[in-house]
């Protein structure tokens, strides 16, 4: 069974959406993404919506949405993106802080630049889970 891994931060709108869909694209054989947040937002960051749209040609509108911790099923692997305020504490056999920087309200640079972050984390993530580096 693959493990279930959810990308956590305060918000569930913008880093951590951008995690769970490119999880899905570049990882779906090896772990299952999830986001969430403690708090919603009526949608997603459309920034991040429209960044992830050109450069990977996915709509986040269309198949993500703002969600609470008590939305996703419990995750064998938790990724905090890295909350200046105080992350949500969420059980997992696995934890870690990306500790990206928010985007929002920034220029499209930023968003470009955290998605590819993400997009190499995701991966590094995937090949970490493979190769047995993450005990669960």
């Amino acid at each position: 069974m693959k493990p279930k891994v959810a990308f956590i931060c305060v918000h569930n709108s913008c880093r951590s959406q951008m995690a769970e869909a490119l999880g899905k694209l570049f990882a779906k054989e090896v772990y299952e993404s999830y986001s969430a947040g403690t708090e919603t937002k009526p949608q997603i960051n459309q920034d991040a919506v429209r960044i992830i749209k050109d450069l990977y040609n996915v709509d986040m509108n269309q198949s993500q949405s703002s969600k609470l911790l008590s939305d996703i099923p419990e995750a064998d692997i938790v990724i905090k993106m890295g909350c200046n305020v105080v992350c949500p504490i969420v059980p997992g056999k696995h934890i870690e802080d990306w500790g990206l920087e928010d985007p929002t309200g920034k220029s499209d640079e930023e968003f470009i630049k955290t998605a590819r972050t993400v997009e190499e984390k995701v991966k590094d993530l995937a090949n970490r889970i493979k190769n047995g580096e993450i005990k669960l």
